[in-house]
Parts: C-alpha cells; sequence; structure tokens
C-alpha cells in the first residue's frame, strides 16, 4: 500500500508539471504497471458505449498496444537530435504515466445530455486532454532529455503531424463516413464531433509537415556536428601536451 501511494503521489506530480521523486527510478516496473493498467481502463471506458466499436477496443487491447507504438515513434524520431537519458523505457513510462487525464473521454456524457451537447462535450474534453499531454511532452523535452527551445519544438511539431493524420486515417471512432454525410442530432455517437476536429488537425497537419520535416533534417545536422565539435575538443584538452 505504501508503494502504491507513492506511485499515485509522484503520478499526480508528474501531471501538476512537478519532478517525480527517487521511486521512480528503483521501482520502475511497479511505475510501468500502474500506468499500464490505466492505459487499459481509459481504453475500455473510451469505447464502452460506442456501438460502432470493435471488440479490441471494447477490451481496451487498441490503448494498451498504441502507447508501445506511439513510445516506439517518439523514441526513434527524438533520438537523432542526441537528447539526454534518451531510452525507450523511459520514454514508454512517460506516454503511460500520461494516460489518467484521458478518462474524461470515459464519462458517459451522452447519458445525460442531448446528442449534440454531448458532442461538444467530447470535443472540449479532446482539446483538454490534448493540450494537457502536449504541454507534459513539451516539459519532458526541455526537463528530462533537455533539448534546447528549437529543438524541443520540433520535436514536439513533428510526432503530432504523424499522429493526427494516422489517427485520421485509421479512423478509430468509426465517424468518418457520418462526418462525410453531415452530422445530425439524432445519428452518430458522442465522439463524432470530436473526430471533425482530429480532420481538420490533419489538414493542418498535411501543410505544415513539409516545414516542420526540413526543419528536424536541419536540427539533425547541427546537433551531430556540435557532438563532433565537442568530442574533438574535449579529444584535443585530453592529448599529449608538448613542454617547451
Amino acid at each position: 500500500m505504501k508503494l502504491a501511494g507513492m506511485i499515485v503521489q509522484d503520478v499526480w506530480r508528474l501531471l501538476t508539471f512537478r519532478p517525480m521523486g527517487p521511486g521512480v527510478r528503483t521501482h520502475y516496473w511497479a511505475y510501468l504497471a500502474f500506468g499500464l493498467a490505466v492505459t487499459w481502463i481509459v481504453g475500455a471506458g473510451r469505447y464502452w458505449d460506442n456501438p460502432r466499436a470493435e471488440l479490441w477496443q471494447h477490451l481496451g487491447l487498441g490503448s494498451v498496444a498504441y502507447v508501445f507504438a506511439l513510445s516506439l515513434v517518439l523514441w526513434l524520431l527524438v533520438w537523432p537530435l542526441r537528447p539526454e537519458r534518451w531510452s525507450y523505457r523511459n520514454v514508454l513510462l512517460f506516454v503511460t504515466l500520461t494516460a489518467p487525464p484521458a478518462l474524461l473521454y470515459a464519462i458517459p456524457v451522452e447519458r445525460f445530455m442531448p446528442m449534440a451537447d454531448a458532442r461538444t462535450a467530447n470535443m472540449w474534453f479532446l482539446a483538454v486532454v490534448a493540450v494537457w499531454r502536449v504541454a507534459l511532452y513539451w516539459r519532458f523535452l526541455r526537463v528530462t532529455a533537455k533539448l534546447p527551445p528549437a529543438a524541443s519544438l520540433t520535436a514536439l511539431l513533428l510526432p503530432l503531424t504523424l499522429i493526427v493524420t494516422a489517427l485520421t486515417a485509421l479512423n478509430l471512432e468509426h465517424a468518418v463516413f457520418n462526418i462525410m454525410a453531415g452530422l445530425s442530432d439524432t445519428g452518430g455517437t458522442s465522439a463524432d464531433a470530436a473526430y471533425l476536429v482530429v480532420i481538420t488537425l490533419s489538414v493542418i497537419s498535411l501543410i505544415g509537415a513539409p516545414i516542420v520535416g526540413l526543419l528536424y533534417l536541419g536540427l539533425i545536422a547541427s546537433r551531430w556536428r556540435q557532438a563532433r565539435a565537442s568530442a574533438a575538443a574535449a579529444a584535443s584538452d585530453d592529448g599529449p601536451r608538448q613542454t617547451p
């Protein structure tokens, strides 16, 4: 119980933009188990009342698989920028521990609201969770990975453009056909309007992706040049010195 309380306290500190305690280093697997459990609950809660969801979505398995894939993408994309303390296990832990805000998705707003109001509520839930997680990731890049501002901004925007486009293409809410036909107050689900926001962001992402990609490549080259220069300077300082 003491360990569970420490984990909950540390996760709350993370979610409120404060440093976590030393327990995260000594009890890594317990923290990861907690994060995966919350991720599973969030995944099951998000789709439990969606009649168009598949069985694996109702069971929350998609969300659990998603955090492993997302962590791998983030780790691979940011690694060339030479961040500090950048490992797959650290990224995976961070991603899972930022799952609790998504519990907002599990609120069955359509049970006590008209469908139009439920859609609006879910759009706000999407906005709150997205902004919260992006802000946490920005802090993770700046404080934990110690990337400079330009590299942090690029490392923040590039995965976002890829993730938003992928979510739209996968159509996990099964809402795209309803949106293309026009939203109504009687048909569809409460997630349809939120998915419309995702489509809008996907269009913006497609437009901005080439610019972000070029910045990303330029920063990789710059960071590696700096690393080589630092290594050469260190080797020069440590080399044999000639006496006069």
